[in-house]
């Protein structure tokens, strides 16, 4: 079974930067982040394979960065240049079966999320 546990958002001004983490739990074949504002679906942000390759939305390339720390059975999400927009409740998931691994990969299992609000 795979547990994921979000930490790390918070409130910051435009232009500054926050790192999200997820604690893992269990096998994965498959990371990622998404995130969500009310009344709108689930967007993929980024996502990173177990040969830690990385696929990102085009709005956050160069400003959000996706990596693991197998040792520590965490995900990060490094953001920076935050804008507005930016502002979103952010999920971690992953998948524990063999298949395509990207933005648009099916995701099986979803932590509880952790909001983010950049502010002008």
């Amino acid at each position: 079974q795979v547990q994921l546990v979000e930490s790390g958002g918070g409130s910051v001004q435009v232009g500054g930067s926050l790192r999200l983490s997820c604690m893992i739990s269990g096998f994965t074949t498959c990371l990622g982040w998404f995130r969500q504002i009310p009344g709108k679906e689930r967007e993929a942000v980024a996502s990173i394979d177990n040969e830690n390759s990385t696929m990102y939305e085009p709005s956050v390339k160069g400003r959000f960065s996706i990596s693991r720390d197998s040792a520590k059975s965490t995900l990060y999400l490094q953001m920076r240049g935050l804008k507005p927009e930016d502002t979103a409740t952010y999920y971690c998931a992953a998948r524990n079966n063999w298949g395509f691994c990207g933005l648009r990969a099916v995701f099986l299992h979803w932590g509880q999320g952790t909001q983010v609000t950049v502010s002008s």
